[in-house]
């Protein structure tokens, strides 16, 4: 396998906050920062004419006439109707931007299994800003750990409102700041996907193998485990060339054939349950290599030189004698 160019997909480490204000809790105002929690490693590309080194670049044209338009030249306009557009400049949209605050406000507490994982946008993490603040947002966020809620409140970044969630983090101690679709922002399943299932009945044995099939697929989260395989095969692509290798095309997997549901839950509980084996079988070989690596040596086995030589045994002999 092909070692991928060190830095490809990868992003340079968070250096410092994007936003900075203050956490407010009732008269309790926290100096925090924002960071980004996560990092893109989406691997981009450039494009090309073929067969040359030359960059192709976008420009901005008037769609009638074809000539290129300057920056300083282009004015936003919202389609109200069938080619009909109400023209806005950005000082006219100035006055629509939030009242601009360095304040996240919180607005309830909530408990975290009432909000629906589909309202959730990005993850940042929220830290104290200055030795003075520690202690408040230590304070805040054993206070939140121990009444297991998460805070709702508004924050104002970049002339956008959000409406977001502060909640303490397990393993760290931080505070985790999402943001959040508003409610109309959430499309309805039922007016916007055809053919969801109605009043579809199963019999007792196809529910109780669907079961079986999730228990046998069932294991701890572990975030290390899974991979973005994708990016990984772009990865050594991409290095194979480099290097002048030549790539060879492999043919597509055919396409899996429709199957009776029960027979389909049946092979894969099958499957499964081989899978699930071999799990724990990997898990109980890394934990006796554990176990092995820790337990301490044995004391070494008496040489010969702690025992009698046969001289030695001959004279007791005599001895005895």
């Amino acid at each position: 396998m092909v070692d991928p160019i060190p830095g490809l997909g990868k992003t340079r480490a968070m250096a410092r906050a994007i936003w900075s204000g203050s956490l407010s809790f009732g008269l309790v105002n926290v100096p925090v920062g924002l960071y980004p929690a996560t990092q893109d490693k989406t691997i981009h590309f450039n494009q090309f004419e073929e067969g040359t080194s030359d960059r192709i670049r976008y420009k901005k044209v008037n769609e009638r006439t074809g000539r290129e338009v300057a920056q300083s030249k282009i004015v936003k306009g919202v389609n109200v109707a069938d080619n009909e557009y109400v023209m806005i400049n950005d000082e006219e949209l100035t006055a629509a931007d939030p009242e601009r605050s360095r304040t996240i406000s919180i607005l309830d507490f909530v408990d975290a299994s009432d909000i629906d994982p589909l309202h959730y946008r990005s993850g940042y993490y929220l830290a104290p800003q200055g030795e003075g603040a520690r202690r408040a947002y230590a304070l805040l966020r054993e206070a939140m750990a121990g009444e297991a809620k998460v805070a709702i409140a508004s924050l104002v970044m970049r002339n956008k409102e959000y409406l977001v969630t502060v909640r303490p983090d397990g393993p760290d101690s931080v505070l985790i700041l999402q943001t959040m679709f508003f409610s109309d922002e959430v499309r309805s399943p039922a007016e916007e996907l055809p053919n969801l299932p109605g009043e579809e009945r199963f019999s007792d044995r196809e529910l109780a193998i669907a079961r079986q099939l999730i228990d046998a697929m069932t294991s701890p989260w572990d975030a290390e485990q899974y991979r973005d395989t994708h990016r990984q095969r772009v990865q050594e692509l991409v290095a194979s060339k480099h290097e002048g290798h030549e790539i060879v095309l492999e043919a597509p997997a055919p396409a899996p054939k429709v199957v009776d549901l029960m027979a389909a839950l049946e092979a894969s509980v099958k499957a499964a349950g081989g899978g699930a084996a071999s799990k724990t079988a990997a898990r109980t070989s890394k934990t006796a290599k554990k176990a092995t690596a820790t337990r301490p040596a044995k004391p070494p086995a008496a040489t010969s030189a702690s025992k009698p030589s046969e001289a030695q045994r001959r004279t007791a002999r005599k001895k005895a004698s």
